[in-house]
C-alpha cells in the first residue's frame, strides 16, 4: 500500500502528461515557455488572485516574498514552530530573526490570541508570558511580518489573522505549501495575506514531477518585484540587474505536467474530501484517537490526515503495528522547529511551545489521497482499531 499514490493519478493523464512534455520538446523553450505564462493565469484564476508568479519551489516562493518586502537584519518574522522547516529557514535566509508562536490545539494552525500577545512582547521589550528567543539585542529586533502555515490543507483563521496583521501594520504571508485548493469563508486557500505561497513538491494536492511553487498577490508592484526577484533581479532586460535576486524560474516542462494534472485537481480535491470523511466517520468513537478538526467556514484539502493518539508509547506502538500489517504511517512532525539544532541560537528550551510539544509526541498520519479506495481504507480502519485494541 502507497502512502499517495501517484501512479494512479499518472495512468489516467498519462497520454496528456506526455503530449504536453513533447510540445515543450518541440518548441524547445525550456526557460520561461508559454506554459509558465498559460499555468499562472490558469491557476490565479482558480485563485481568485490578481497576479501569480511561478517559481522554482515552495522554499523559494517563500523566500521570494520575503525578499520582496525588504525584510532583513533588525526585523523579526513571527510564523508556528510546527510546521516543515523551510517556512522558518528563509527567514534566517533573509537575514531576519524568527520569533515563534504556538498553534491551537484543535487545528494545529498559529494561534491568534498567542500571536498577539507575542507582539505586544516583542514591542514591550520582552515584557509579558509568551516565549520570546533568549538572545543577545533582543530589543534590536521589530515584528515586521507574520508568515502563517496552513497546516495538512486547512486554512489558518485568516478573519482573525488580517485582523491583526493590518492593526499592527504586519506584512502577512500565506504559507500555503499544502493548502492549495482549500478555502476559508468561500476564498480559496493562497487568496489571503499580502504574498501567499504554495508548493507543488510531487507529494503536495497539486505537485509536480520535481520541484515547484508559486507566489500570489493583489499589488501591482509587488508582482513586478517578485518577477524580478526569480531572475536575478532583472530589470528591463536579461542584463540589466535592479535588485539582488535568485534563480527561482518553475522549468517549462514542470509547467506543462501541473497544466495536465490540473485538470482533474478538482475532482481530486472532492475525493480526498470522501476519503477523509469515511475515515472520521469510522475513527470519530474511538476514544484513544482525536480525529481532524474541520471548524465551519473551513474546507481542508486534506494534504494529510492526521490523528493525535493518547501518548507518545501509544502513537509508536500503533505505527509499529501498524508496519507490521504492510499500512504506512508517518509522523508530521516528530520535532517542532524550536527544538531543531539548525534553531539553537535562538535559546528556546523544551515546554515554550507545550501545544505544538505535545502534537509533536503523539501525531501520525494515516495514507491519504485521492485514489484510497473503500477496501483499502476498511483495512486501514481495522488495522488501526486492533493496534489500538478495540
Amino acid at each position: 500500500m502507497e502512502f499517495i499514490d501517484l501512479a494512479s493519478q499518472q495512468k489516467r493523464i498519462r497520454d496528456r502528461i506526455t503530449r504536453g512534455i513533447e510540445a515543450v520538446l518541440n518548441h524547445g523553450q525550456y526557460i520561461m515557455g508559454p506554459e509558465i505564462a498559460a499555468l499562472e493565469e490558469e491557476l490565479a484564476r482558480y485563485v481568485g488572485a490578481r497576479h501569480a508568479i511561478s517559481c522554482a519551489s515552495g522554499t523559494d516562493a517563500l523566500l521570494m516574498a520575503l525578499m520582496a518586502r525588504g525584510i532583513g537584519p533588525g526585523d523579526a518574522v513571527l510564523t508556528t514552530p510546527f510546521t516543515f522547516v523551510a517556512t522558518a529557514e528563509v527567514i534566517s535566509l533573509a537575514g531576519a530573526t524568527p520569533v515563534f508562536v504556538d498553534i491551537d490545539p484543535k487545528t494545529y494552525n498559529i494561534d491568534p490570541d498567542r500571536l498577539e500577545q507575542c507582539i505586544a512582547a516583542l514591542r514591550g521589550g520582552g515584557a509579558g508570558p509568551r516565549a520570546l528567543p533568549r538572545i543577545d539585542r533582543l530589543n534590536a529586533i521589530a515584528p515586521k511580518a507574520v508568515i502563517t502555515v496552513d497546516l495538512f490543507g486547512l486554512p489558518a483563521d485568516y478573519s482573525r489573522l488580517e485582523s491583526i496583521t493590518g492593526r499592527e501594520g504586519l506584512f502577512l504571508i500565506e504559507d500555503a505549501a499544502q493548502s492549495f485548493g482549500a478555502e476559508y469563508n468561500g476564498r480559496k486557500a493562497c487568496a489571503f495575506g499580502d504574498i501567499a505561497c504554495t508548493s507543488f513538491f510531487p507529494a503536495k494536492p497539486l505537485g509536480c514531477y520535481g520541484d515547484g511553487g508559486m507566489c500570489f498577490c493583489a499589488d501591482d508592484g509587488m508582482a513586478e518585484i517578485l518577477r524580478s526577484i526569480r531572475l536575478h533581479g532583472k530589470g528591463s532586460h536579461k542584463y540589466e540587474n535592479v535588485r539582488i535576486g535568485i534563480n527561482g524560474r518553475l522549468d517549462t516542462i514542470q509547467a506543462a505536467i501541473l497544466l495536465a494534472k490540473f485538470s482533474l485537481f478538482e475532482e481530486e480535491v472532492k475525493l480526498r474530501q470522501a476519503v477523509a470523511g469515511r475515515y472520521t466517520g469510522k475513527l470519530r468513537a474511538c476514544r484513544d484517537l482525536v480525529t481532524p478538526v474541520v471548524p465551519a467556514g473551513y474546507q481542508s484539502v486534506w494534504a494529510q490526515y492526521s490523528l493525535l493518539a493518547r501518548d507518545e508509547a501509544q502513537r509508536d506502538a500503533i505505527m509499529k503495528k501498524m508496519q507490521a500489517a504492510g499500512i504506512p504511517t508517518v509522523i508530521y512532525y516528530p520535532r517542532p522547529l524550536h527544538l531543531q539544532g539548525a534553531f539553537s541560537f535562538l535559546g528556546y528550551r523544551a515546554g515554550d511551545f507545550p501545544v505544538s510539544e505535545d502534537c509533536a509526541r503523539r501525531i501520525f498520519s494515516l495514507p491519504m489521497h485521492p485514489y484510497l479506495g473503500e477496501t483499502d481504507q476498511d483495512r486501514i480502519v481495522a488495522a488501526l482499531l486492533e493496534a489500538i485494541g478495540t
